[in-house]
């Protein structure tokens, strides 16, 4: 067959009609709006059958005490008051400061449950509920002052901005519920890292944390806000948000789509049909008197926590994939419970999240929820197991401990452990990047599967750490 030769115009005059009809497709499809973008929301399977569909994340900022708490240690009880070499901490090997005054806990330990777990006078109430939580004694991190521990937990990072793990949730699975955000955050804290702890960095920003209230306001704010518009009706509401929108596409179509953008439509989107929905979720009025009661509604020192945690438990049944109660800093700006000099404050803040946290876990499990839904209670770093200031405690990220229930984990299990004081972790080691990889594992995510590419490289939540803990897989 002989080729066929045409000019540069013969060809163009031959093929200006296909041309034609390609633009004309082109604007057929814009003008149906077949364009766009699938939700980024909408909910997907994961890269494997999950133990757990949600995350209820009790932050407990500060570093509690885990020797005073959940970690119990015979022999610091006995050498209590006394001088014992401990290396390695902080700049103690350049200062030649190798001793140090041991101070045992301040509050006295009781088994309680079937498996016996050790449990301070500090949380009579979590105390019955240790047959249901998986207590993990052997983490540490990265980071020795709270910005960068706080960070660390949040994000993986302790000086790199990164995605929090609640965006890598929602970018992971995204929401269950198509009315609602995949990722919300309650009263969260200003300060330690602030939006970086929910931020979204450079994952596309539909998957940033949506924030209710403040650390420093008052709980009855912990609301969604600015999704009612009592001026306007709903027919006048409604052509407004279509022309709105679809100004808002053509301006995506000009910029190639640009990730702002398109996070603000997915935005405006999201707040429309959240208009329909979200107000109920945190307006408590029409849980019963027992219900509130169980969660120290009503009580002062427990009133604030105790509606956090109900309200958590009303996002967990709405299908909100990953939900953080945050016990943060709203006294003079220090985090709860950082007690270098005062550690008998540690009284005053446990008294204010041992019911609610015992509530949130009876309610979940009297409903059905505690099978699917994982609770994980923590701080970011423990404290010293010698003192500081006599009453005090220091920073301690080299061995702490933290809980999980329900969700996939064996009930009335411990693992891992600190050494005889509780300084170091020992036996069954969990860097924070395992932890993380545990946590997706137990949503149904490989987390060296879950990545974004950013900046020529893919990125992960666990860097190119994290190793899952089957050990404590149910």
């Amino acid at each position: 067959m002989q080729p066929i030769r045409l000019t540069r115009r013969e060809m163009l005059h031959r093929t200006a009609c296909g041309f034609g009809s390609l633009a004309l497709a082109g604007l057929c499809r814009d003008a149906y709006g077949l364009t766009a973008k699938p939700d980024a929301l909408q909910a997907r399977a994961g890269h494997f059958a999950p133990r757990a569909k949600r995350i209820i994340f009790l932050f407990m900022q500060g570093g509690p005490s885990h020797v005073d708490t959940f970690d119990y240690k015979p022999k610091l009880i006995k050498e209590n008051q006394r001088q014992v070499d401990i290396l390695g901490y902080r700049f103690d090997d350049f200062r030649k400061m190798t001793k140090r005054t041991m101070l045992g806990p301040l509050w006295e330990f009781q088994r309680h449950g079937q498996c016996g777990q050790p449990v301070s006078a500090l949380f009579p109430h979590v105390a019955r509920h240790v047959d249901d939580i998986c207590f993990l004694h052997g983490l540490h991190t990265e980071g020795i002052a709270h910005g960068p521990s706080t960070l660390f937990l949040h994000t993986g990072s302790v000086n790199l901005v990164r995605p929090s793990v609640g965006s890598w949730i929602s970018y992971g699975l995204g929401s269950e519920n198509h009315n609602m955000p995949a990722f919300v955050t309650i009263m969260p804290t200003e300060r330690m890292g602030g939006p970086q702890n929910y931020g979204n960095a450079f994952l596309p920003a539909v998957h940033q944390g949506t924030a209710l209230g403040s650390a420093d306001s008052n709980v009855s704010n912990a609301r969604f806000s600015h999704i009612v518009n009592s001026r306007r009706t709903v027919e006048d509401q409604q052509w407004q948000f279509s022309l709105l929108q679809s100004l808002n596409r053509v301006q995506s179509r000009n910029l190639a789509g640009e990730d702002e953008i398109e996070a603000s439509i997915n935005s405006f989107e999201l707040a429309w049909r959240m208009q329909r929905n979200a107000p109920k979720l945190t307006d408590l009025s029409g849980e019963s008197r027992v219900t509130k009661a169980l969660y120290g509604i009503g009580e002062k020192e427990t009133d604030t926590f105790g509606q956090q945690c109900l309200i958590a438990r009303r996002l967990a049944e709405s299908g909100v994939r990953y939900i953080q109660v945050n016990y943060s800093d709203n006294d003079g700006g220090n985090p709860r419970w950082d007690q270098h000099t005062t550690m008998p404050q540690h009284a005053k803040h446990a008294k204010a999240v041992d019911q609610p946290i015992a509530g949130l876990l009876q309610d979940l499990k009297s409903r059905g929820l505690l099978e699917d839904t994982l609770v994980w209670w923590g701080g970011e770093f423990g404290r010293t197991p010698f003192s500081q200031n006599k009453q005090g405690r220091d920073h301690n990220p080299k061995g702490f401990t933290v809980w999980l229930a329900g969700g996939g984990v064996k009930p009335g299990f411990a693992y891992g452990a600190t050494d005889e004081w509780g300084y170091k972790a020992v036996a069954g080691k969990m860097h924070m990047h395992d932890l993380h990889a545990t946590l997706l594992h137990l949503l149904g995510l490989d987390h060296e599967r879950l990545t974004y590419r950013h900046a020529g490289r893919d990125f992960r939540l666990t860097d190119v750490y994290g190793r899952v803990a089957s050990e404590i897989l149910a």
